[in-house]
């Protein structure tokens, strides 16, 4: 039975996991968090990770019970993500394989997710859509690739839901999206925003810009809330249709768009933004009426973490698509359909 340590470290949060056989035996994690009204950049969140990493393998080995000679492989995030982030993880993830003569597991963020959430849905071929701060994609397998067959055309949408909340001075802890879809349940107001959906790929920059603009013109006559922008931004109350300007009803349009264009029966829900309870509500109404089952990823591994990379570094060490050292660079830019899946008939 392999066991696979799994380091992760692409934006804010890094995380150590080790995965067995499909089990999780340890998943630990830490959170670089900012003060309300900023956002984290690339150097300062680094030398976070480059602090705590160590400290997370070693109560990630303990928990698991695992010893580094238990071990059959060490996966790390090669991208996409944050530069620096991304650098402190590979270097840690190439001295300990070195260091423990083990196999090195050069890991797509993005199919960490998938691999995970495939692994705790239990839903073996299903439509995936991927949301979350850095990416927002609609993906489906496909001859040894996971075809993106729609995706956001600037920022994703939890970039969006997080610049509403530094826009806001919404603290940062636990995370934005979370204190946005909180106020989101007291709003009562529905304020007009841009809804741009072209054919299976979607557009959030509008929508953010106007949020920019008219935000502070609200809230000085009070026209509006706090509360009312961030229920307008995600929500818009019961569920009757796709016709209201809100990221998640465009969401929910485009996915049901490739729900019928495959005609998958599962719909995998994964990424950062995939614990919103509204948004697995949206969804879930929407396969209802196509007679598809929605299967939301656990709160805990929808988050970036380490034990998502550490199953996605099993799945590629059981396939023999093992990383050599000289190819275990990072790309900030690392495209889901550019991997090989090797590991899927």
């Amino acid at each position: 039975m392999p066991t696979v340590l799994g380091l992760e470290g692409s934006a804010n949060k890094v995380g150590a996991g080790v995965v067995r056989d499909g089990a999780v035996l340890s998943n630990r994690r830490a959170t670089y968090v900012t003060p309300p009204g900023q956002g984290f950049a690339p150097g300062p969140t680094g030398r976070h990770h480059r602090a705590v990493l160590l400290g997370l393998v070693r109560a990630a080995l303990r928990e698991a019970g695992v010893e580094p000679r238990d071990l059959d492989g060490v996966a790390f995030t090669k991208g996409p993500g944050m530069g620096s982030p991304l650098a402190v993880v590979a270097a840690v993830a190439r001295t300990l394989a070195q260091l423990w003569e083990r196999p090195l597991l050069a890991v797509n963020h993005c199919v960490g997710h998938i691999e995970m959430g495939r692994l705790l849905g239990r839903a073996p071929d299903p439509l995936v859509l991927y949301v979350s701060g850095g990416n927002t994609q609609v993906i489906a397998y496909s001859r040894r690739r996971y075809r993106i067959l729609g995706e956001t055309l600037d920022v994703a949408v939890g970039n969006c839901i997080d610049r509403l909340a530094r826009l806001l001075q919404i603290p940062n802890a636990p995370s934005p999206g979370y204190n946005v879809e909180q106020l989101a349940k007291r709003g009562r107001q529905l304020i007009p925003l841009p809804y741009v959906v072209k054919g299976l790929d979607v557009s959030f920059s509008g929508l953010l810009s106007h949020l920019q603009a008219v935000t502070p013109k609200l809230l000085e006559s009070g026209e509006a809330t706090p509360e009312d922008l961030c229920f307008s931004l995600q929500d818009f109350g019961p569920f009757l249709g796709f016709g209201q300007e809100t990221a998640f009803a465009m969401l929910a349009e485009v996915t049901e768009r490739a729900l019928a264009l495959t005609r998958a029966k599962h719909l995998l829900l994964v990424g950062g933004v995939a614990c919103n309870h509204r948004l697995q509500e949206m969804l879930r109404t929407m396969c209802r009426a196509r007679g598809a089952e929605l299967c939301p990823t656990d709160d805990r591994y929808c988050v970036d973490n380490g034990a998502m990379i550490a199953q996605a570094g099993w799945e590629m060490l059981r396939a023999g698509q093992v990383t050599e050292l000289s190819q275990s660079g990072i790309t900030q830019r690392y495209r889901t359909d550019e991997v090989e899946v090797t590991w899927r008939d």
